[in-house]
């Protein structure tokens, strides 16, 4: 009987080690995915666990009912009926659908166009969180690697349509305004809302992440403000009567090469090598025993819930709807600017980054309720590195061949808002903590930029960038 009682003991022992073991590791399982890493490589089931953890439209995501639908005889028509279920009703931004048909038909019989940009702008909220999940299905059929490259090239797919979309218009400074006003609405509004916020709802916890993340986020925002500002600098030190625009124009699309050969190496590291560099130990968290506490909630999430032909298609017809309303947007965002008594600026760097983008920042915001601030910033961070090393030096290479010139001066004003931005960011995430005094410098920051091109009157009929160099020269 005593030899029993051991032997019990022994074995409850054992489970308490075996289990401590898994929780001193599960906080690196999130690193991996956010450029991270561990000594070992992750294994499919981790890799599903760290895709279905970091993905934002799971948080938002409305359980589907196929009770009815299951009903259905004919097996053809039952499956399009589940398609349409878990992509356009799986959403609980399914009630801002309608916005999509609505702002066709505004367009088609001419509304005033004012209205035609709110329902365009509305409508882009929902369709940009189904790219991404459908990306999230399609990488459940192909393995965290092709995934992995799929959301980096789709992960800002609405900013590069757009932005592509306003080159065929010829609309450089809308163009540069948007791209400008997604990376500061990712460091400065989705970060410090989520550390603000995050802090508020764990004020008696200890809140830490892993500042090498940030660090390599920041070192690459650092480069692409160093390909951006070169180009203006290089305008304000020519003489007016040696300024030639097409030499700011070359080294802006030298400088989009190198920026892609940047974020190149960084996929390299981020997909692939990440395993090689063993992350240093941790602080202890107060809820590490929370690490899979949702693990209940997730069951059903851990397989693709449509098959990956339908995921492709409904992936193209989602881009193709968003390069409609994108259209609509640009075509009308001057005439929303003067019925509103806006400036294109602030509604370019403000207004569409937050609308358009309200899916990946409320699951930022989520996330750091739930105290899990290294995938808060892969999502904020992640987001602004993609759009500044990839989506502006792609829209700058995309214009030379269509035969358009576009560089990287984004004016004075608007490098300088980036500058300090990134400054403030990279200071405030050095020594890998968070409170929610941090978030409330970065909300006040935002806020300060948003005043200044409130007031301010941008230039926004300007259709070409040598037209807009030479302007400025004059004066």
């Amino acid at each position: 009987f005593k030899g029993k009682i051991k032997k019990s003991f022994d074995q409850r022992e054992s489970t308490k080690k075996m289990s401590s073991i898994i929780t001193e590791s599960s906080p690196n399982l999130s690193l991996l995915e956010n450029g991270g890493g561990g000594s070992d490589k992750p294994t499919a089931e981790m890799s599903r666990r760290v895709r279905r953890t970091v993905s934002t439209s799971s948080l938002i995501r409305q359980r589907s009912d196929l009770k009815l639908i299951a009903r259905v005889r004919w097996e053809f028509l039952r499956r399009i009926l589940t398609n349409l279920q878990e992509v356009v009703l799986g959403t609980k931004l399914f009630i801002l659908f309608p916005a999509v048909p609505l702002a066709v038909v505004a367009h088609r019989y001419d509304c005033p166009r004012a209205w035609v940009f709110a329902l365009s702008l509305l409508g882009l909220t929902p369709l940009a969180e189904r790219i991404s999940f459908l990306t999230e299905q399609i990488a459940f059929h192909t393995g965290p690697t092709v995934g992995g490259l799929m959301n980096a090239t789709c992960g800002n797919a609405t900013e590069m349509i757009i932005a592509i979309l306003a080159v065929g218009q010829r609309k450089m400074r809308i163009v540069k305004l948007s791209l400008l006003g997604s990376i500061l609405s990712n460091l400065l509004f989705v970060l410090g809302t989520s550390l603000f916020l995050g802090g508020i709802s764990n004020l008696r916890k200890h809140q830490s992440f892993d500042s090498r993340q940030g660090d390599m986020n920041c070192m690459l925002l650092y480069l692409a403000l160093l390909c951006q500002t070169l180009p203006m600098i290089m305008k304000f030190t020519m003489e007016a009567e040696e300024y030639d625009g097409s030499v700011v124009v070359m080294l802006s699309r030298a400088s989009s090469f190198v920026m892609l050969i940047a974020y190149l190496a960084f996929l390299i590291f981020h997909l692939f090598s990440s395993h090689l560099s063993p992350p240093p130990p941790l602080p202890q968290r107060e809820e590490e025993e929370d690490v899979y506490d949702d693990d209940v909630s997730d069951k059903e999430e851990e397989g693709a819930v449509i098959g990956l032909g339908s995921a492709i298609f409904w992936l193209i017809i989602m881009t193709l709807l968003v390069a409609l309303l994108s259209e609509y947007l640009v075509s009308t965002i001057q005439d929303a600017a003067d019925s509103w008594g806006l400036s294109v600026g602030f509604i370019g760097i403000i207004l569409l980054p937050i609308v358009g983008n309200a899916a990946e920042h409320a699951g930022a915001v989520i996330f750091a309720f739930r105290n899990k601030l290294d995938i808060t910033l892969g999502i904020a961070l992640g987001s602004a590195t993609q759009i500044a090393l990839f989506v502006v030096p792609v829209t700058v290479l995309v214009a030379w061949i269509m035969g358009i010139e576009m560089d990287l001066n984004f004016n004075l004003l608007e490098t300088t808002c980036l500058a300090l931005s990134i400054i403030v960011t990279s200071l405030i995430l050095q020594d890998g903590t968070s409170n929610y005094m941090k978030g409330l410098v970065l909300l006040l920051c935002y806020v300060v930029i948003a005043a200044c091109f409130f007031v301010s009157n941008s230039p926004s009929t300007q259709t070409d960038t040598a037209k807009a160099n030479h302007t400025i020269t004059k004066r």
